[in-house]
């Protein structure tokens, strides 16, 4: 694990020191594109059930999720026009890196989850709370939201309890694929029920 903290700290922070003219040209297009704030913030719940904030790139109108709930889906009209070019992309997750800096997330690791979410885990399901959360994982290289919460969680648990660093180096380079191919971006509402 000390290895993995050490890997995440380095990494995170040259893609930064890299990505930074990018970063900040995602953000001038943003704001040119909606009103409202360059990041969407939201809580999560991280390591052994402690919230945190989330950092993304904004991509949907403000008060979306007032406006229609959690669910979207490939049309969906709060998603802002450069909104849909940073989802299609992945680049919308690149603020997460701060996340990282911050020890709050790996690169590596059951992707953060929504409190509501959390409160309907079984014990099983529980586990993946073991293990800080990630900007990628095992069940996104694995069909992402094109395969139902149960199986994530599935591919979520079956990583904590089988963790190496050579997991991780796996799933990194799948995590390349998945991003160019542009797989299970979406999927269908019943996708993100827990049960």
């Amino acid at each position: 694990m000390f290895i993995k903290n050490l890997f995440d700290k380095i990494m995170s922070l040259i893609i930064l020191l890299i990505l930074s003219p990018v970063l900040i040209v995602i953000g001038v297009l943003i704001k040119l594109d909606s009103k409202g704030p360059v990041f969407f913030i939201q809580e999560r719940v991280g390591l052994n059930e402690k919230l945190f904030n989330v950092y993304k790139f904004r991509t949907m109108v403000t008060n979306a999720y007032e406006i229609s709930g959690y669910y979207t889906e490939e049309n969906d009209p709060r998603i802002t026009k450069i909104g849909k070019l940073l989802r299609k992309t992945s680049l919308d997750e690149l603020p997460q890196l701060i996340n990282i800096l911050k020890g709050d997330m790996s690169i590596i690791g059951p992707r953060p989850t929504l409190e509501y979410q959390v409160k309907e885990y079984n014990d099983f399901q529980r586990q993946r709370l073991k293990m800080k959360p990630g900007v990628t994982g095992w069940a996104q290289v694995n069909g992402r939201n094109s395969i139902s919460w149960p199986n994530r969680i599935e591919y979520d648990v079956e990583y904590v309890n089988n963790y190496s660093f050579m997991f991780d180096i796996k799933i990194l380079l799948k995590t390349i694929r998945v991003v160019l191919k542009r797989d299970g971006i979406y999927g269908e509402e019943e996708n993100f029920k827990i049960r």
